[in-house]
């Protein structure tokens, strides 16, 4: 996954004549935040510094799972066109830029950020869009009073957020969602968890589930093991300097949830682990539209279904026939 050329470049224009140094330290305490999901009434992203350490070490990663997972409610909603968004915990509009490459009928961007460093980032950063709004605040303030809007997203920000607060925000923005609420998490236990509880608060709001999962049952799958799935994203020569790397790219483990107000296409399952090829079979973990998960076994002396499994990936989703 690349960037798009004109956020590459704007990105550039944002960290010229930023000391590596500088960069390198603010990165580091910044990925820590993220890993370790601290919650001390701190914005993350509260100075320049922090704002500028994210778009080097941070954009790149949750652009291309954000992207994944937007690619998932295309398959699953190939008419779903939307011409509006609310890019909610928008930091510089990460999710709206990916957004922007998926539906291009999209004009009008709503993004809500409490953090005025990276808000003011990203309004530098200059969305390709006919109308763009930044609104500073918390959430819960903040969503009182918009109206509804056609694609609803939520991007790494429930883990940012109190338990008490999240219900409540899943709440607000079921209510703004026009048409599909997308919610993205890192692809920790943790993170799934939230997004599961999430699915499960969407669904007996009525929502329709477009991805992952091809079911709207409970989730099949028990502690220790947690869906999740995984984007690979390039790494800039800057982004390897600041976070000490020497591999010219980097997987960023997510889990998302795309609930709708419509139905989506039908699927079989769900690619839901790497699968596990030998010269004589390839082995699938599938989420089944049953509501269960299990492993499939495609041998090589059935020619059809094994070329048709050595096609899948993680992620990928089964079609019914």
């Amino acid at each position: 996954m690349q960037l798009p050329p004109s956020l590459r470049a704007a990105i550039d224009r944002e960290l010229d004549g930023i000391a590596l140094a500088d960069l390198a330290r603010a990165s580091e305490a910044l990925s820590h935040r993220y890993r370790a999901e601290v919650q001390d009434g701190r914005l993350h992203l509260a100075d320049d510094l922090a704002a500028r350490a994210y778009l080097t070490t941070r954009l790149p990663a949750t652009f291309a799972a954000i992207s994944a997972a937007m690619g998932a409610v295309s398959e699953a909603r190939p008419d779903f066109a939307p011409k509006t968004v609310l890019d909610a915990g928008a930091g510089p509009g990460t999710a709206t830029w990916a957004a922007v490459q998926h539906w291009g009928g999209l004009s009008d961007a709503m993004l809500v950020e409490a953090s005025p460093a990276i808000r003011a980032v990203g309004e530098r950063l200059d969305l390709p869009l006919d109308h763009v709004h930044w609104l500073p605040g918390r959430l819960d303030v903040a969503l009182r009073d918009l109206t509804p809007r056609g694609l609803i997203l939520l991007a790494y920000v429930l883990d940012e957020l109190p338990t008490p607060a999240r219900e409540p925000l899943i709440q607000q923005l079921w209510a703004l969602t026009a048409d599909t609420l997308l919610i993205v998490e890192p692809g920790t236990p943790a993170g799934w968890k939230r997004v599961l509880h999430a699915r499960d608060m969407l669904i007996e709001a009525g929502a329709h589930i477009l991805a992952p999962c091809p079911h709207g049952r409970p989730c099949p799958l028990a502690a220790p093991d947690w869906c999740h799935f995984s984007a690979r994203v390039a790494r800039s020569r800057l982004h390897r300097q600041a976070k000490g790397g020497t591999v010219p790219w980097e997987d960023e483990k997510f889990i998302y949830v795309a609930a709708s107000r419509q139905q989506g296409l039908p699927a079989a399952a769900r690619v839901i682990a790497p699968p596990r090829a030998s010269k004589a079979a390839v082995t699938l973990k599938l989420c089944q539209d049953d509501g269960y998960a299990a492993d499939r076994v495609f041998a090589k002396l059935d020619r059809d279904s094994f070329k048709t499994a050595c096609r899948l990936d993680w992620g990928d989703i089964v079609r019914k026939q």
